[in-house]
Formats: C-alpha cells, sequence, structure tokens
C-alpha cells in the first residue's frame, strides 16, 4: 500500500505543481489554482493541501521527488503566499464562504502542524526555512484558536484537534484549557455511533480522525470511544461495490457518490491501536479504493511517514459481513430527547446552522450479498436498493397536503420488514386578542410582520397520516402506501433511478418540461443494468400533476412518477434478477 499511496502522491503532486500560480505580478502568486474556481485559496482543500502532498514527496525516499530542489522552490513559495493570506486575527478565509475562518483555519493548522512535525524529523538541512515559516503561521494562529467560534457540530472537533495540535509543538496550557472547553460540550454520538450530520461521505471522516489526533496530543484516550462506534457503524453502511451509504445525509455528500477512501488513514492506525481485525479489513476496503492522497487531515502519504504502525500489518484482516439485517439507533430515545426542546433552555437558535433534529432518526440496513437496502426515516427518500449493477438509488413520497415533499417520523421492526409513518398537522390561524396587539401611534399602518403572529388561535385544523410497509419475501420487496385521509390529496411516488441503466415499459410517458421524467401510468416496469434487473408492478397515473410544490427534483438519475389521489391503498412489488 506504500507504495501504491506513493505512485497517486507523486502523480497528483505532478499535476498540482503544473497548477501553482507562477506570475509574479499577481495578487494569488505562489497559490495552486482551485479546479472550480481558477482561483487559489489558501483553506484546506486549497493550496494547504497541496503543501501536504508536496511535503510528503520531498522526504519519501520512494518518491521521484525525494529532496527536489524544484519542488522545494515550489513548496517554499506556496507557504509565502499562504502567509500573505493570512489575516491580521491570524485566520484564513477560504474564499467562497466563512471569512476570517477559525474552523477554516483549524483545518489548516491540524495539516501544517503534521507537516511541521514531518519536516522537523529531517536531517536534510533545506527543510527547515519552511518549516520556519510553518512555524510562524502556526504561532500567528493561536489566538483565533483561543477565541474562535463554530458553525456546526463537527467545527467543535476540529478545533479540538487544532488546539491540541498547537499544544504538541508550543506546550502553551492556555491551548490545552481552551479545547477542554470544547470537549465539555460532551459527543454528539448515538450508541451505534452516528454523528449529529448523518454524513457517511465526508464529516464522520472528519471528526473521527480529529479525535483521534485530539486523543493523542492532549492524552485523552477516551476520545477515542466515539471513533470507535462510528468505525464500527460504517461496516454495515457500504454498498458492495463499496459505495458508501449518502441516501440520508445531512451534508453536502446527500446522494454523491463516495468510497471509504477518507476513512483508510483511521481504520489503519485504530485496526493497529486496537488490534481490531474488522477495523484491519475495512481499512483494506478502503485502500482499495484509494485514488487520491487523500483531504489535509485524512492525508494518507503524511499518515504513512508519520506514523511507523502504519506499516506494520500487524493484524490480520478479519471477515466483513455481507449478510445482515441492522436498525440502526433502534434503541435511542430520540423522541424523549426532542420533547426537551424549548425546556431548561434548550432550543435555541442555531445561526448559521441549523438544530439538525434529524439527529438519532432510525436507518435500517439490509444485506444480501450483491443487494443491499436502505429504510430511512428523516430523509428525503425512505426506500433504496441496489442488486448488482441495477440501482433503484430511492423512493420518494410527495403531497399537496403540505404542500412537499413527506419524511417518515418514525419505524416500527416487523417480522418481514419494516412500517414508516409520517403524521403532519396544517390549519389556519384566527384573529389576534386585543390585549394582544402592539401600539400602532407614531405609525401610519400596520405592517404583518410587527403583529404578534404567535397568539393567533388554531382552527379548521387537517391531520394527514401516512404509512409504508416495507417487507421482504423471496421474489424481492414490496411497499405498502396506506394514507386514508383527508381525501383528495394529490400524492406521487418519485423512482429515481441510475442515470446508467435502462428503462423499459410500454406505460411509460415523457413529462413535459421535466428533464428525465416520465409517468408510469400502468402495467409493468423493469429497469436493467449488464445483467442485472429489478421488475417493479403496478404503474398506476390518478392525476396529471407531475411538479408538486414544495418537491425538489433530483437531477442526473431517471425519474418515474407514480400519481394517486388520496384514500389511498397501494402496493409496488419489487421483484429481483
Amino acid at each position: 500500500m506504500f507504495k501504491k499511496v506513493t505512485a497517486i502522491n507523486d502523480k497528483w503532486t505532478q499535476e498540482s505543481m503544473e497548477q501553482q500560480i507562477g506570475d509574479r505580478e499577481s495578487r494569488y502568486f505562489g497559490g495552486v489554482r482551485d479546479p472550480l474556481s481558477g482561483v487559489a485559496w489558501p483553506n484546506h482543500t486549497g493550496t494547504a493541501q497541496y503543501l501536504a502532498a508536496w511535503a510528503a514527496a520531498l522526504v519519501n525516499p520512494l518518491s521521484r521527488y525525494y529532496r527536489d530542489l524544484v519542488l522545494l522552490e515550489q513548496l517554499h513559495v506556496a507557504m509565502d503566499f499562504m502567509l500573505r493570506f493570512q489575516h491580521d486575527d491570524g485566520t484564513i478565509s477560504p474564499g467562497w464562504t466563512n471569512y476570517h475562518s477559525p474552523p477554516d483555519t483549524a483545518f489548516v493548522v491540524v495539516g501544517l502542524t503534521n507537516i511541521l512535525t514531518l519536516l522537523e524529523r529531517q536531517t536534510w538541512q533545506p527543510l527547515m526555512p519552511v518549516a520556519g515559516q510553518i512555524r510562524t503561521f502556526l504561532e500567528r494562529t493561536i489566538p483565533a484558536m483561543l477565541s474562535g467560534g463554530v458553525h456546526t457540530p463537527n467545527h467543535r472537533w476540529v478545533l479540538t484537534a487544532a488546539l491540541g495540535s498547537l499544544y504538541r509543538i508550543f506546550a502553551l496550557e492556555s491551548l490545552q484549557s481552551r479545547a477542554g472547553e470544547w470537549l465539555q460540550e460532551g459527543m454528539d454520538i448515538t450508541p451505534d455511533g452516528e454523528w449529529t450530520e448523518r454524513s457517511n461521505g465526508i464529516y464522520n471522516t472528519v471528526s473521527d480522525i480529529m479525535l483521534y489526533y485530539a486523543a493523542q496530543d492532549l492524552s485523552r484516550p477516551e476520545l477515542l470511544e466515539p471513533v470507535r462506534q462510528n468505525l464500527g457503524m460504517m461496516k454495515y453502511l457500504v454498498h458492495p461495490d463499496g459505495e458508501v451509504v449518502t441516501d440520508y445525509s445531512g451534508r453536502q455528500d446527500f446522494g454523491s457518490v463516495y468510497s471509504l477512501a477518507d476513512y483508510y488513514l483511521c481504520y489503519k492506525l485504530m485496526a493497529e491501536h486496537d488490534g481490531d481485525p474488522e477495523f484491519a479489513a475495512l481499512a483494506d476496503l478502503a485502500g482499495g479504493s484509494i485514488t487520491h492522497p487523500g483531504s489535509l487531515p485524512n492525508q494518507i502519504m503524511l499518515g504513512f511517514l508519520l506514523y511507523p504502525q502504519m506499516q506494520a500489518s500487524s493484524v490480520q484482516p478479519g471477515q466483513l459481513p455481507e449478510r445482515y439485517r441492522k436498525v440502526i439507533n433502534g434503541m435511542w430515545g430520540r423522541q424523549e430527547l426532542l420533547g426537551r426542546i424549548g425546556q431548561d433552555g434548550y432550543g435555541g437558535p442555531v445561526r448559521h446552522s441549523k438544530q439538525h433534529t434529524e439527529f438519532g432518526a432510525q436507518v435500517v440496513r439490509v444485506r444480501s450479498g450483491a443487494t443491499s437496502v436502505s429504510v430511512m426515516t428523516e430523509a428525503s427518500s425512505l426506500f433504496s436498493l441496489r442488486h448488482g449493477r441495477a440501482k433503484l438509488l430511492g423512493v420518494q413520497l410527495a403531497s399537496s397536503f403540505e404542500p412537499g415533499l413527506i419524511t417518515m417520523d418514525s419505524l416500527a421492526e416487523m417480522e418481514t420488514g419494516f412500517r414508516l409513518e409520517s403524521v403532519a398537522e396544517k390549519g389556519y390561524y384566527g384573529t389576534i386578542p386585543a390585549d394582544k396587539l402592539p401600539s400602532r401611534s407614531g405609525f401610519p399602518c400596520s405592517p404583518w410582520y410587527l403583529l404578534p403572529h404567535g397568539e393567533r388561535a388554531l382552527t379548521h385544523s387537517q391531520v394527514s397520516g401516512v404509512s409504508v410497509q416495507v417487507s421482504e419475501n423471496d421474489a424481492g420487496w414490496d411497499l405498502h402506501f396506506i394514507a386514508p385521509s383527508p381525501v383528495d390529496v394529490l400524492t406521487q411516488i418519485v423512482l429515481l433511478f441510475g442515470s446508467e441503466g435502462r428503462l423499459e415499459g410500454s406505460a411509460l410517458t415523457p413529462v413535459p418540461g421535466m428533464n428525465g421524467a416520465a409517468f408510469w401510468t400502468n402495467g409493468t416496469l423493469r429497469y436493467s443494468s449488464g445483467e442485472d434487473w429489478m421488475e417493479l408492478d403496478q404503474g398506476c397515473h390518478e392525476h396529471h400533476l407531475a411538479d408538486i410544490r414544495g418537491m425538489s427534483y433530483p437531477d442526473g438519475c431517471q425519474k418515474v412518477i407514480v400519481t394517486l389521489i388520496t384514500p389511498l391503498d397501494y402496493t409496488l412489488r419489487i421483484r429481483l434478477s
């Protein structure tokens, strides 16, 4: 694996060296162009991540850039860029968001402290000026790391890791103390190992590796326990082809394709630390999908060079499960915790982020060889199925009641499958009592936005309940949808199929104005990819409304729409090859 990662890091080094801005008249001289914007940024997905690849190549004896003076000069110039783009308060700005950002600076701090540690272990003196530049950058960040705040839940652990990394370098007790202030908030992880943001593609790997570093640098071994929990959970959240389940993510990896590659460093380190055969097997699985040196905190080449145990392979990989039925967060008391919102000071505003009330929602994973199924609550899709290369990426439910997307509130396990339920209430709001009306003296009118709308009494309330029974059988899966009232609610089921496969059915009618979408009016539908296929019964077309207000229809897939009107009692049957 060391040779494979060396080759990948060298390739990436060569390509990124060519993207460094060499125009000395440019404000961005020395930075590496971002492939999307064409502008160089100093953040951890910008120039800073290339610093890690270049530094690792320079000190790796197997690299073709080992002690390469041209690359060394480019590294030196890139650090000049980093220092110029560091604000007077010690922070950096990614350029498209989060200006003067402590958390984005913290990402860079964690990466640069690792680079500094690596460079200072070397005996090659030409590296020392660059090490000096890095030390200067890091020292400037200390005030921001001691005082700075966050936006998202994982940012807390990024700042904690940055404070620990700086403590390792500068040994200031204030850094350790500030890290303790973040840690006293407690870990936002369920017993089954799910972090707040439910981000299997991106932010799990951030929280995991950051807490690994924090445990090491702050001498807090208890911080490895949530890392173990999440890494253990992930064995149930990988499809047979190695793709990570992102169907219900609360962040930008939702519905996108990710592998376990960014988990590799943490799995390998924890496998050696714990002597865990399962983690070793997952590290092997992650290693097979590596095509990139890794994001800055998870930079794999740096990991190999900093941690000798990465090459030890002292733990024999175990066998990963290929057949299971796992309810994640099945025993978690989520409703009790949600009931506390508004009590004892809980539930205040979360500015520039959100409360993430979907934290701890139940997810079911069923695996049987090459067939992989997800059943989800609090997600835009309630069901997804992979059968070999044939992919039903999602099943969405929408109606004109709320209006828009219906997400499932609860899940109950049954002998043959699972029962999902969703309840929504919608009514109207009466007059404001006279003694609650604000004074209008001095105002030429009565603006709507100055009225105390919370004082209006609810009238004519209506409740809409929907249940979906998801059942497995010998042939495949059944989804039974029931919605008894209110009557005459326009409803639709949206089936999302992979764009790479072929849809066949005599009753498919293209939807005008909606790209890649078709009504399925009756009969059987067949979707195939390669030799794998699934057949679905029974199409239905009770109304012609394709675009329900409040519903988002994803691009990059084939959309099949079943239209229904309440009261509904409809079964979708899926047979598998």
